[in-house]
């Protein structure tokens, strides 16, 4: 974990309520699947945000303004510098994936899965990707998964885009993956866990105190005893979870 200085380069609405935030800084420590920490002037705690992509020195976040903390943040405006924590929780292991990888991300679940397509694809892996949302103001980044090569499905619970219902709707069109990787609401989470017919890794959306595993504020039961989503997390795979 690093304690860093970033500066905002932009703060963009790219949906309803959904905002993508492009940072300046030392993003050496920093790797798929994990989470920065970030201070909000005029918030108590920080906000956990995951990472969607990273260049050299430069971090993507997007995230959904539904409270007071990440509604302040959707109106700091570029030059803004903030304190962050980087390099949180274990990220995913992408030694796992096979060849033909499955990636399934729900409504603020689905940042992280831009960062993972691109390595995964990058590494020659044939991605498959199923995005889902609630409506179709809700969505995003369906032609950057595609520009990556990844082969993108949509659901919509309203029918508005995409196969009408959840993402297990949607997974039902796909009958050859090897491995899949998942982030989202823990009742998709849950139905994932249910609807795959392989082993995978899930990421879970866990309200912190502290963001690196001293306040124990986030402990979860699993198969092989008590862990912190922020620190032994945020990433469990299918066989230690307990629902």
């Amino acid at each position: 974990m690093k304690q860093l200085k970033f500066k905002i380069l932009s703060n963009v609405q790219i949906a309803d309520k959904v905002y993508k935030m492009t940072l300046s800084g030392d993003t050496t420590d920093i790797k798929c699947g994990q989470f920065v920490n970030i201070q909000i002037d005029g918030a108590y705690l920080r906000r956990p945000i995951s990472v969607c992509d990273l260049e050299q020195g430069v971090l993507t976040i997007i995230y959904k303004a539904v409270g007071k903390g990440t509604e302040i943040m959707a109106n700091l405006d570029k030059g803004t510098v903030l304190d962050v924590l980087t390099g949180l929780g274990n990220g995913y292991d992408i030694a796992q994936s096979g060849d033909k990888p499955l990636l399934i991300g729900g409504g603020v679940g689905v940042p992280p899965m831009y960062l993972l397509a691109k390595e995964l694809v990058n590494e020659g892996k044939k991605v498959t990707v199923i995005l889902g949302f609630n409506t179709k103001t809700d969505a995003f980044y369906m032609e950057e998964f595609e520009n990556l090569g990844a082969k993108v499905f949509v659901s919509t619970v309203d029918g508005t885009l995409g196969v009408k219902g959840f993402v297990t709707d949607a997974l039902k069109e796909i009958a050859d993956y090897t491995y899949f990787y998942t982030c989202g609401p823990e009742p998709m989470l849950k139905a994932v866990y249910n609807a795959t017919a392989t082993s995978g890794q899930f990421s879970f959306e866990e309200r912190m105190g502290c963001g690196f595993g001293a306040c124990m504020g986030c402990s979860c039961k699993t198969k092989y005893g008590n862990k912190r989503i922020c620190k032994d997390g945020p990433v469990l795979v299918k066989e230690e979870i307990i629902w």
